[in-house]
């Protein structure tokens, strides 16, 4: 894996030494923290069919989203903190005796604004060392028996990109690393974007925005067989997230369709045993989103 974690580093050493190349490399000036923002806001959500789904789960629950971002100097930051099934409702996926909580926390850091250099050239803006942190949530254990709580680290470079009709884009490349098991398995490519596309003449606004994330290159024999003698764990996987959302100043409704594939790197049926008929890691969840902007 260190082969592996090498021939990335270098691969993203040349793609920045190619930017500074092909940019103006004029040196950026004044304050780095001129255009500096921070913002927050708190979702009512309610997921349903959430993968991965256990044959027996209702696969449904509610939950509190603590959502924030910002930026200060040369630092990137997005993250949110998810507290589950608010009421402790003994149906979903999310009763008594499930995690309660995950976070999940992406700082990126501006190669720009740390050498005061433009590496900006074509449609990307601006090109950052990333990083992506998730902690909690329930998910894989060190144990390999599909319990536990996912504790997983991302290394790698970024960059915002300009992409036709939907503006600037963040998209990231990362070394993934377990923590639970001090092991590197894999990479990630992620992107991101929020698109408003339909004004109000009340200042309100339609938005197109999503995600997606798509793990590669990961070792199948990770967390071992199920029953039927087939890897839980799988080479590739990921999700796609697609929104559309109507914001006002302080508030905003919206509706979410994700499609998980193998989420989680976890082949269906994975942890399949005589007493358990394992997990359904491929399908559609839907996500219903009220939210308050602070």
């Amino acid at each position: 894996m260190m082969k592996k974690l090498n021939t990335l580093v270098l691969a993203s050493t040349v793609a920045l030494a190619g930017s500074a190349f092909t940019a103006s490399a004029a040196e950026q000036t004044g304050d780095i923290h001129a255009n500096d923002y921070k913002w927050m806001q708190f979702n009512i959500m309610y997921a349903i069919d959430e993968h991965p789904i256990a044959n027996e789960d209702e696969a449904t629950h509610n939950y509190l989203e603590m959502e924030f971002g910002g930026r200060s100097g040369f630092v990137d930051l997005y993250g949110y903190v998810d507290v589950f099934n608010l009421a402790n409702n003994d149906s979903g996926d999310k009763d008594t005796g499930a995690s309660k909580m995950f976070m999940k926390l992406a700082p990126r850091f501006s190669l720009d604004a740390i050498t005061g250099t433009d590496l900006s050239f074509g449609p990307v803006q601006e090109v950052y060392l990333s990083t992506l942190f998730n902690w909690g949530g329930g998910a894989i254990s060190t144990a390999g028996n599909g319990e536990g709580d996912v504790n997983m680290s991302f290394w790698g470079v970024g960059a915002d990109v300009m992409v036709p009709w939907l503006g600037k884009t963040g998209m990231n490349l990362y070394g993934a690393y377990d923590i639970n098991r001090k092991d590197w398995n894999g990479y990630q490519f992620s992107a991101n974007w929020f698109k408003p596309f339909v004004f109000f003449e009340d200042k309100s606004f339609l938005s197109f925005q999503g995600y997606v994330d798509y793990q590669f290159d990961m070792d199948e024999e990770y967390s071992g067989q199920n029953s039927d003698g087939n890897y839980n764990n799988t080479e590739h996987g990921g999700a796609g997230f697609l929104g559309l959302y109507y914001h006002t100043d302080r508030f905003a409704l919206g509706y979410g369709a994700k499609y998980f594939y193998h989420s989680y790197g976890l082949n269906d049926n994975a942890f399949k045993n005589q007493f358990f008929d394992g997990l359904n890691t491929t399908g559609w969840t839907h996500f219903l989103t009220a939210t308050y902007k602070i």
